[in-house]
């Protein structure tokens, strides 16, 4: 494939925007080249500025569950968008989507719209720090919440320090309040709360980890992450902005029968705009002002536009039974179609899936945490990503990123991405 066109915006964007991209991904740093400038989407295809199509299996990195341009999401953007774009005042669609996003997702009372998944987790963590009136948190290895300070910090030097900044601009006095635990291992958990004694207000982790590939827990760690919690009077935060409202209506809470103290959401709850959201039973979300001392704001928070997509999206999900079931089962039959062509190759791998999430990792030992996802064969990646790219297949341009199906997609779509898998599998 030609990419003339997307090489030459990316000159021109690297002179005004830093790297080029608002967002690092986007760079294609991890696997080589120019990054693709989309021009147009629509069910489950992405188009370039080259006039090139993709099967596309980023997807927005989640929000497109049900295909680009989804039709009832598009209408209800333009018939809100024709009576204001933004009123810094409350409007009734607030609520509707509020109500409707209770009823969906199981131990949550009320809820509180924000604009972004990393302004859901930064204010998720300000309330349990409130709400506890401790400082402390443990986050995980590998664990992606935004760009907040609290949350770039990587290990210390042992077990039961603090961590230490990974990001300049993030200062030390930060990152003494951010403990550092193993995803999967609940042992290195009960080392942290058993050495900060009544210091730690809060537990964060994605309940299905998608930002070093996609991986579900083990068997009981959920449990076992909420059954210390309780008993440590710690608030266990599920950041639910990958999964909610993708891996069943209630999102992993529903799928595992696990139940945070506040959940977050982003991606699908925007319909593919820009929202975040936070929730928790009512005594923790009535500690937020107006009602309580934990100041959250946002001049844009509950936009009409981005309640209007979202709001067409949840009623979408909310009344279609059976569509958890069909992204499954695509999502299954395309890993038993990735297995067979990869393994007929002899090329080693893992494959990792849960509900509409999948990664393939190239590396034979099961990936079940940061350390293990990070031995996979970087190189090997980067050449199926390019295979695949040129046999019209996008899939995200870093190793440690889940792939995101969409319902869009045909079982002709799946076929041909296995085709190509198999194509690509060959030079590898």
């Amino acid at each position: 494939m030609l990419y003339q066109r997307s090489s030459q915006l990316f000159v021109e964007a690297e002179q005004v925007i830093p790297g080029g991209v608002n967002s690092p991904v986007r760079a294609f740093k991890a696997v080589g080249g120019t990054p693709i400038f989309a021009k147009s989407a629509k069910g489950a295809y992405v188009f370039d500025e080259d006039g090139n199509r993709f099967i596309d299996y980023i997807n927005s990195w989640g929000p497109m569950i049900l295909g680009h341009a989804f039709p009832p999401v598009v209408e209800a953007v333009i018939e809100k968008a024709k009576l204001g774009t933004s009123f810094g005042m409350p409007t009734e669609m607030e609520t509707q989507i509020a109500a409707l996003a209770i009823k969906m997702v199981p131990g949550i009372d009320k809820i509180r719209f924000v604009n972004s998944g990393t302004e859901a987790c930064m204010s998720a963590i300000r309330l349990a720090r409130g709400f506890t009136k401790k400082d402390k948190i443990i986050k995980f290895a590998g664990c992606y919440h935004g760009h907040s300070d609290s949350f770039l910090i990587q290990a210390g030097s042992g077990a039961v320090t603090f961590g230490s900044p990974n990001s300049p601009g993030v200062t030390v006095g930060t990152a003494k309040d951010t403990l550092l635990a193993k995803y999967n291992d609940f042992e290195s958990v009960k080392v942290l709360v058993e050495a900060n004694k009544n210091e730690i207000a809060a537990i964060i982790i994605e309940p299905v980890a998608g930002n070093m590939g996609c991986i579900p827990p083990n068997k009981g760690f959920l449990e076992a992450l909420r059954q210390i919690c309780t008993d440590n009077a710690i608030l266990l935060i599920f950041d639910e902005v990958m999964t909610g409202f993708r891996l069943a209506k209630g999102g992993v809470q529903e799928l595992l029968n696990v139940t945070a103290d506040i959940v977050t959401f982003g991606k699908v709850i925007g319909g593919g705009l820009p929202v975040g959201a936070f929730a928790a039973r009512a005594e923790i979300m009535n500690y937020l002002a107006p009602l309580g001392p934990v100041y959250q704001a946002g001049t844009l928070s509950g936009n009409p536009l981005a309640m209007a997509a979202g709001l067409a999206m949840l009623k979408a999900l909310n009344e279609d039974e059976a569509v958890f079931q069909r992204l499954s089962e695509k999502t299954i039959y395309l890993e038993n179609g990735i297995q067979k062509a990869l393994s007929s190759n002899g090329i080693a791998f893992t494959i990792n899936r849960i509900g509409s999430m999948i990664s393939v990792h190239f590396d034979a030992a099961p990936v079940v945490d940061f350390q293990s996802a990070a031995k996979g064969d970087n190189e090997t990646f980067k050449k199926f990503f390019h295979g695949l790219l040129n046999e019209g297949i996008y899939i995200a341009p870093s190793a440690y990123e889940t792939w995101f199906i969409t319902d869009a997609l045909t079982y002709d779509d799946l076929d041909f991405t296995i085709r190509a898998i198999e194509k690509v599998a060959k030079t590898l």
